[in-house]
């Protein structure tokens, strides 16, 4: 259901030229969603994608914990990536990891500042300071989008102008 939802969001956006933010959740997939859990990790990057392609940006805020599928998909997406202080956020649990590979894993490593340390996410945000943050970023991102976009009728050669040849100056005049 979250998935459906997700690329319902995404594709208001598109047919809207605005961009998406995301606050994410989860604990992973129960197990009876198994498979339909699986389909939507791919639904909802196929979705992104369509984001990407038409330039419109998108904002992943990870909110404790983000876990399972989720993390392995839109979650970690964004364009920015921003987490709350000490935001858990991985595919499986530590103690999961631990069992699985049986090697000490460092201090806090699903922890949101050990994930900026490593570069896997972009910013860290205290909730009180989400707002504004996201607002400037947003300001930012569409401003540069809005300027770099060309109007149909710059994108067409002038019909007098040989684009084979080199411009000749103005006439001074």
């Amino acid at each position: 259901v979250v998935g459906e939802k997700f690329v319902q969001a995404v594709n208001t956006c598109l047919q809207k030229g605005l961009p998406l933010i995301c606050f994410s959740t989860s604990g992973g997939a129960r197990m009876q969603e198994a498979l339909v859990s699986l389909m939507q990790m791919a639904k909802t990057s196929a979705a992104l994608e369509k984001m990407r392609e038409q330039g419109l940006p998108y904002i992943s805020v990870l909110v404790d914990p983000v876990y399972g599928g989720v993390s392995a998909s839109l979650a970690m997406l964004g364009d920015i990536n921003i987490a709350e202080p000490n935001a858990l956020v991985g595919f499986t649990g530590p103690d999961v990891i631990r069992q699985t590979v049986r090697v000490k894993l460092p201090e806090g490593f699903q922890r949101s500042e050990f994930l900026l340390e490593h570069g896997a996410i972009d910013m860290i945000v205290h909730r009180r300071d989400m707002r504004d943050r996201i607002a400037s970023i947003l300001g930012k991102l569409m401003h540069f989008r809005n300027r770099t976009a060309v109007p149909d009728s710059a994108a067409k050669l002038d019909e007098s102008t040989n684009p084979t040849e080199p411009a000749s100056p103005a006439d001074p005049a």
